[in-house]
């Protein structure tokens, strides 16, 4: 057995107490797509019970959506034959049997969001080894959603097959599941979750608030929606004042650079970020959050696994979708104007994303989403005769350039010293009935100031 993480291994052994770390098998070289014959030594997978004699913390308020997002099958249970329907609308099938991944691939991903989600998979059952149950899944990674509430409400209509992906609506039951970029995206050089909240942690010390630019920025790719479309022509001009400077990202030169110039830390210099979706939900949402700014949150239709528990007027200012412009203003002003509530408003956030969107929480919550998912399955799950084993080995072993770096900066070193964090009930109708009148209750005060706002302009 060789460790690839000698840095590492020596970093560690400076501490007090080394931790034991699950080393990476590449005994059969780089070119290896072989699992070893045991992923863990068994003093991983039975771990001192004294360690685990302190309760975990409870998960975060937004971990209680787990239950909603499992609720269409909450009577009927899953059977394999619902998830054989569903194999059209994925890029891949994974199953889990004693500890142990199997993927069966429909086809390949957009760049290379099938292979780090899977990464991340890999990285949570290093984890917490020996501790998911047996499952089956069924994994969407496109942009669009794929399983239509109206489809199966209709009479006689079939239970709902399961899909997990990274985003859902109201109008659709697809499961939200953490996306691929908290390992790395390779293709933009985004760099691990964990290293980038560390990054934009430390971009947000190197300029207070009150220094930054008082106006309300946004840099990505104009074309793959309307509503960024529609965004262009808020951008301030010799004609109009908007508040806002809108970039469109020339990929084809950024990408001869290596994406130099669209380093996420170095856009922490901005009172106000916009953030807009894409086709349907945007990656960009969580380092906007994160960046300290005011997040001006253009009005959106999808969520993400996490996005549920932000609210309007304490994570973020609500924009209007169809007035952006003049709603961008609006904010702008307000927040130059009242210093410090703008400011609450982005510590809050920025809060929010460093405390409770740490990849120990997004480890738990794939564990927790998946140990309720495979409550509900209503047969035994066994390996797809066309899947293959993975596991950390044969995916990082032959790894080359950026993709490996990521891989060995995002792996997981030692398994968790805890169990994860402890469940919260789910939500009763009354607070969800509470939660959604707080949030448009919020939007609708924001949309009166904004009204005699651009009331009072006029009659200047």
């Amino acid at each position: 057995m060789v460790s690839i993480l000698t840095d590492t291994t020596v970093a560690n052994s400076k501490q007090p107490q080394k931790k034991l770390e699950i080393q990476l098998n590449c005994t059969l070289g780089n070119l290896t797509k072989t699992c070893p014959a045991s992923y863990y030594p068994s003093k991983f997978t039975h771990q001192n019970r004294s360690s685990l004699s302190t309760l975990p913390p409870t998960c975060p308020d937004y971990f209680r959506w787990i239950y909603d997002d499992l609720r269409p099958w909450g009577k009927t249970g899953i059977t394999e034959e619902m998830l054989i329907r569903a194999t059209s609308n994925a890029e891949f099938r994974l199953v889990i049997v004693n500890g142990r991944a199997y993927v069966e691939t429909y086809r390949k991903s957009f760049q290379s969001r099938d292979t780090f989600t899977l990464w991340g998979i890999l990285q949570m059952l290093r984890r917490y080894p020996g501790k998911v149950p047996n499952l089956d899944i069924i994994f969407n990674c496109g942009d669009p959603t794929v399983v239509q509430t109206e489809f199966y409400q209709r009479p006689k209509a079939p239970a709902p097959p399961p899909v997990f992906h990274y985003c859902s609506n109201d109008s659709s039951l697809d499961i939200a599941f953490p996306d691929w970029s908290f390992w790395g995206w390779t293709e933009i050089n985004i760099r691990p979750w964990e290293t980038m909240s560390k990054k934009l942690k430390k971009a947000n010390e190197k300029k207070k608030w009150t220094d930054r630019e008082r106006y309300a920025y946004w840099k990505g790719n104009l074309y793959v929606a309307l509503s960024r479309k529609d965004l262009r022509k808020c951008n301030a001009s010799e004609k109009q004042d908007t508040g806002a400077r809108i970039y469109g990202q020339d990929w084809s030169q950024e990408l001869k650079h290596g994406f130099k110039h669209s380093d996420l830390a170095s856009q922490c210099i901005h009172r106000y970020k916009i953030y807009v979706e894409g086709q349907t939900w945007s990656v960009s949402e969580k380092y906007i959050l994160a960046c300290d700014s005011v997040t001006l949150l253009i009005k959106p239709q999808y969520y993400d696994f996490y996005s549920r528990g932000l609210m309007p007027m304490k994570h973020y200012w609500p924009i209007k979708d169809n007035d952006k412009c003049r709603s961008i203003k609006h904010a702008v002003d307000w927040g130059n104007t009242h210093e410090q509530e703008a400011q609450a408003i982005g510590r809050t956030a920025n809060d929010f994303i460093q405390e409770q969107l740490k990849m120990d929480y997004v480890y738990d919550y794939m564990f927790h989403l998946l140990n309720e998912y495979s409550k509900l399955l209503k047969y035994k799950p066994t390996i797809p005769e066309n899947a293959i084993e993975l596991c950390s080995e044969a995916m990082a072993c032959p790894a080359e350039g950026i993709t490996k770096k990521f891989m060995l900066e995002s792996m997981v070193e030692v398994p968790s010293d805890a169990i994860p964090c402890s469940m919260p009930p789910p939500f009763s109708p009354a607070e969800v009935h509470s939660i959604l009148d707080t949030k448009e209750n919020s939007i609708k005060q924001v949309d009166s100031w904004e009204q005699k706002y651009w009331k009072n302009k006029n009659e200047l």
